[in-house]
């Protein structure tokens, strides 16, 4: 509410209050004296008196309240033009920071600007100079080319004409037309370049022939050394252990049914002799005997060995050894990078994990060749997946050899064949021991590669046997002749180092020496690649000093 307003209201309470006070202080007065009056007078005489007084205090406090608003007024604008005075000059103020601000930011952006357009300005004009360089230059040697040109003309026309006088007098001379001359000097030529060019193609051939042996020698050695894998021997047979001898009547079973139902399920030879605490699984199937292998231990273990239970035990060996099998084949075709071979394929090449040839592990042996294959076709600039892929299917036929007839590379090139494999594959898994002739570098390449593998020391046994006996007749040859004192037979049979006496064998004699012991080397042994010769001859002179 106003302070006007306010102060109306109480001076109307005020006046009602001060007449009623008034009427009945009156009336009660005029009461003691004796005087009596209708009330209603009392009551008109009071409220006239209270509205008149009620209006006199009504007019005090209304001048009283309208001088306390105008001080409240006046202070109110007072302060609110303070206010706004303060706010002016704070606004002044950050205007014209703000002002100051924008400037030096205008005034950096024009400074930075004019340094760029300085900076353009110098280098197109640099850059105008370097083409007026150039211009001059080029004029200048356009001036030259067709002076020169016109020198080149007339040189051109006296050598005409002086080639026509030779000619006349070549003419006059020989008594030849220029027909007869030039017939005779193309026959002459012709000889000579026919002569000329079987000789280049002799050396073209020989420095070929030297640079492919190099060539393909680095890339083996390379392979070799990349494709560095460990062998172990296997064999046919499988020795399972017992606890004890007392096993083997139980194994056997009454008047041998056991054993026969054994062999019959598993379609293996379980042999029981003499040998103290163990028993000999036999056959030539490496996946059948895996699983009478598995088999028996099961028997052995569980204790209960009756033809139900073998059956039993058979049917859990056989699908823990099927997918042994897919695992394995999976396993070699991740280990390789070959995602697309058919599932029977994987499948027949996981069954390689359990077959041996010559005691090497057939899938081993695949995987290595594989990667042989693949070192070999990059270093030759060729894709090493086909490679990768034949290496790992070139010995696919021996999973299945014992079933079908036939050499495992035909089984394996009509097996991969039949599973929708590539025809530069199938060739090169037909032809990797010759039963058709290699026609691609893909199928060479295998090839070599599968006679890496089965050539390394302890690969196979034979090869192992083999092997140590070469080098002890390599040194056995160099041994023999007179004034050798050692012979070390090193690089795996690909050198002999010869160290002889020096007060017997002489320099001369050293390369005498190395000649001989090659010649009897290349005369009595069979090797792959050669066989390099060196003669060591060393002298000392010592002296003591005291």
């Amino acid at each position: 509410m106003p302070p006007v307003s306010r102060a109306f209201a109480h001076a109307r309470l005020s006046g009602i209050f001060y007449a009623f006070v008034l009427n009945r202080t009156l009336y009660w007065k005029l009461k003691r004296k004796g005087e009596r009056m209708p009330e209603f007078i009392w009551l008109i005489i009071g409220a006239v008196v209270g509205i008149a007084l009620g209006f006199v205090v009504t007019r005090y406090l209304v001048n009283a309240s309208t001088k306390r608003a105008a001080q409240e007024a006046e202070s109110v604008v007072t302060d609110a033009k303070r206010q706004a005075e303060t706010l002016r000059r704070e606004a002044i103020i950050e205007a014209k920071d703000e002002a100051l601000r924008l400037k030096q930011e205008a005034q950096a952006e024009s400074k930075e600007r004019l340094r760029e357009v300085r900076s353009a300005e110098n280098r197109l004009s640099q850059r105008e100079e370097s083409l007026d360089r150039r211009v001059e230059s080029l004029d200048a040697r356009e001036h030259q080319i067709s002076s020169m040109q016109g020198q080149l003309e007339r040189r051109e026309r006296d050598l005409e004409d002086a080639a026509q006088e030779v000619s006349y007098r070549l003419e006059r001379a020989a008594g030849m037309t220029p027909d007869e001359a030039k017939a005779e000097l193309l026959d002459t030529l012709k000889d000579e370049v026919t002569h000329e060019s079987a000789a280049i193609i002799r050396d073209a051939e020989a420095r070929a022939k030297a640079e492919a042996d190099k060539k393909a020698r680095s890339i083996l050695s390379l392979a070799i050394q990349r494709v560095a894998a460990d062998h172990s021997a296997e064999t046919t047979v499988s020795a399972i252990h017992i606890p004890s001898d007392d096993l083997k009547g139980r194994i056997i079973g009454r008047e041998g049914r056991n054993i026969r139902s054994f062999e019959q399920l598993t379609g293996t030879n379980l042999i029981i002799d003499d040998t103290p605490e163990c028993v000999t699984i036999s056959c030539f199937d490496p996946v059948r005997r895996e699983i009478g292998r598995v088999t028996m231990e099961n028997l052995v273990a569980d204790g209960r060995i009756h033809p139900a239970r073998i059956e039993e035990m058979f049917g859990k060996a056989e699908a823990f050894v099927n997918q042994r099998v897919q695992e394995a084949g999976e396993q070699a075709t991740f280990d390789t990078g070959i995602h697309d071979l058919h599932p029977e394929l994987v499948r027949t090449l996981g069954r390689l994990r359990y077959r041996t040839s010559y005691g090497q592990n057939v899938l081993n042996h695949s995987l290595e060749v594989a990667y042989l294959s693949g070192v070999m076709a990059s270093e030759l600039g060729l894709d090493p997946i086909p490679a990768k892929r034949a290496g790992l299917l070139h010995d696919l036929g021996k999973a299945v050899d014992h079933e079908v007839e036939g050499s495992h590379a035909v089984i394996g090139a009509d097996l991969a064949r039949r599973f929708g494999e590539r025809a530069e594959i199938v060739h090169a898994i037909e032809a990797h021991h010759n039963d058709v002739e290699p026609s691609s570098v893909l199928a060479v390449l295998v090839q070599a590669a599968d006679a890496v593998s089965a050539a390394r020391p302890g690969a196979r046994k034979e090869t192992l046997d083999a092997y140590v006996k070469r080098l002890e007749k390599l040194e056995e040859i160099a041994s023999s002749y007179k004034g050798v004192e050692r012979t070390y037979a090193i690089q795996a049979g690909r050198e002999v180092r010869v160290m002889v006496e020096p007060e017997t064998v002489d320099e001369a004699a050293t390369t005498v020496l190395a000649h001989d012991i090659a010649q009897r080397i290349e005369n009595e042994m069979q090797y792959p690649g050669q066989v390099k010769v060196v003669v060591i001859r060393e002298s000392r002179a010592v002296g003591v000093a005291k």
